[in-house]
């Protein structure tokens, strides 16, 4: 497990600020997801211990993830659908999420197939472009999704990084609400979070001792928790629905029945394993994403070992389903959180783990104190350093093949959602190497001899069958009575098909009066 307890100063304050803002989305995915608020929580304690524990990554932090959301509750409602057999005004749900629980458990154990098999080094198909893309594209969507809460507005639940959000509003549209009905309150807060983050970052402040131990995003939600404890009785007083909103249990029992087991009869039900591959592939798809990600935020720039990852994932998700948690995944929320911390190693994700176990099982009522506002001042300062402007000019500078895929990555992440996002970044990324490859398979010279015009076409070190169209459409422009030498020498791989242009081209040549000459 190679746990150290070596950079205590660095990782517990990272522990705990990833712990604070985990906790709400945790509650907020798990109730996007439509499933007990406790479910996410579990998710989020697994996540942290079980995953970090056996994790090779230092600085990654594994959770419910926002984007397995609609999977789960469109999951959970295809169940529910199959058993009730159009039976109406009985609730189905607590056997359909039973049912669920071991969809989740068989999709740990696929992961864990997966990475006996090696399959993390899919991860490492993916071009820096869309990566980049994909981070900025989080960010901007983490950005706007806070703005709201930032001024109080509450209406959209935590987690939530859909455009189109379930309550029938938008990413855009939400924020104008806010703009027309902000809390004051809310904003007195999060306006102090803000500041405190901001000074945090500035060198006056970070050249002293004490404050590289005690991290700005702590403070700035103890300043929060202050501030809810003094506006009681007032006008600002905060409402229940500006404060994290935790499950109280008032006994044991009561504790113990927030658990949730998977139903095993339900083995051979046939939409249990398929639900049971989705969660799988994509999990484990959105945890290679996230780990290529994470490790080029990593100021050391460690490499994460991505099949013991898998591995990782898969029994978090196997431990998790058997007592009641939705699935996890490797979440760049919470991991930049840690980096921007000053995580220094796994034990900042383990020990926010614990810390959510400690809190949820023994005084909630203390979270049920931190305002949203200052959650939401923390996570907007994480939005934009994963945003920053200065990433877009990096990535024009770069050029239009590096620029084009991180774009279009960004547009879809923040209008439909990160899987597709990513898809179509990569696709496009595709698209510019295939082009590329069709337009300089080969280096051509023309030079004008005694004895007429001489044709050097110099061909690249591997030349494939996407090649053949250019080749071919140059071979077709050389006119009659000219001479062309193909240079092959420094070529180690050609293709079968172009091979067959070239040979195709020679018998043509004979008829036309061209001299070719093949050098290979």
């Amino acid at each position: 497990m190679n746990l150290k307890f070596n950079n205590l100063k660095s990782n517990i304050p990272a522990g705990i600020v990833v712990f604070l803002v985990a906790v709400p989305l945790c509650l907020g995915i798990a109730a996007v997801s439509g499933v007990p608020p406790f479910s996410g929580l579990i998710a989020g304690i697994v996540g942290g211990i079980v995953v970090g524990l056996l994790s090779g990554s230092k600085l990654g932090v594994s959770g419910p993830a926002a984007g397995l959301a609609v999977i789960v509750y469109d999951s959970i409602d295809e169940i529910k659908n199959s058993i009730s057999n159009g039976v109406e005004n009985v609730d189905f749900f607590p056997d359909a999420f039973k049912m669920f629980l071991l969809a989740v458990v068989l999709a740990g154990v696929f992961q864990i197939i997966l990475g006996f098999l090696k399959g993390g080094i899919i991860g490492y198909y993916f071009p820096s472009s869309v990566i980049k893309g994909m981070l900025t594209g989080i960010g901007l969507t983490i950005f706007l999704k806070e703005l709201p809460h930032i001024l109080g507005y509450d209406k959209d639940i935590e987690g939530d990084f859909q455009f189109f959000q379930i309550d029938g509003e938008n990413t855009f549209s939400e924020i104008l609400n806010a703009i027309g009905n902000p809390d004051l309150g809310a904003s007195i807060i999060a306006a102090l979070g803000l500041i405190i983050l901001i000074l945090w970052e500035q060198n006056f402040i970070r050249k002293h001792y004490i404050f590289n131990i005690i991290q700005g995003p702590l403070v700035a939600i103890l300043a929060g928790i202050a501030l809810v404890v003094g506006f009681e009785g007032g006008q600002f007083e905060m409402i229940a629905e500006h404060l994290v909103n935790v499950p109280v249990a008032n006994t044991s029992s009561e504790f113990i029945s927030f658990f949730n087991f998977p139903d095993f009869t339900a083995l051979n039900n046939v939409l249990i394993w398929k639900t049971a591959i989705v969660i799988a592939i994509v999990a484990s798809l959105e945890t290679l994403l996230c780990v290529e990600a994470t490790d080029k935020l990593d100021p050391e720039k460690n490499v994460t070992p991505t099949n013991r990852e898998l591995k990782a994932q898969g029994m978090g998700n196997i431990i998790s389903g058997l007592i009641g948690g939705i699935p996890i995944t490797q979440v760049i929320v919470r991991s930049s959180a840690n980096i921007q911390s000053g995580g220094k190693s796994k034990l900042s994700a383990v020990f926010h783990g614990f810390l959510i176990l400690s809190f949820v099982g023994f005084v909630p009522e203390l979270l049920n104190l931190i305002p949203r506002a200052s959650l939401a001042a923390i996570l907007l300062m994480v939005g934009y350093k994963l945003a920053k402007p200065t990433t877009f000019k990096q990535m024009w500078n770069a050029g239009m093949s590096q620029f084009l895929p991180f774009i279009i990555t960004i547009l879809l992440i923040l209008f439909k959602d990160l899987l597709w996002g990513v898809s179509i970044g990569l696709v496009v990324a595709i698209f510019e190497i295939l082009y590329i490859n069709y337009k300089k398979p080969y280096q051509i010279n023309i030079d004008d001899a005694e004895e007429g015009q001489v044709h050097h076409i110099l061909l690249t070190e591997n030349v494939t069958f996407l090649n053949k169209a250019s080749i071919m459409n140059t071979l077709d422009n050389i006119p009659d009575g000219t001479k062309v030498i193909v240079d092959a020498s420094r070529t180690t791989y050609i293709h079968p098909d172009v091979e067959e242009i070239i040979e195709d081209f020679k018998t043509h040549a004979s008829f036309s009066n061209i001299a070719v000459e093949v050098i290979k």
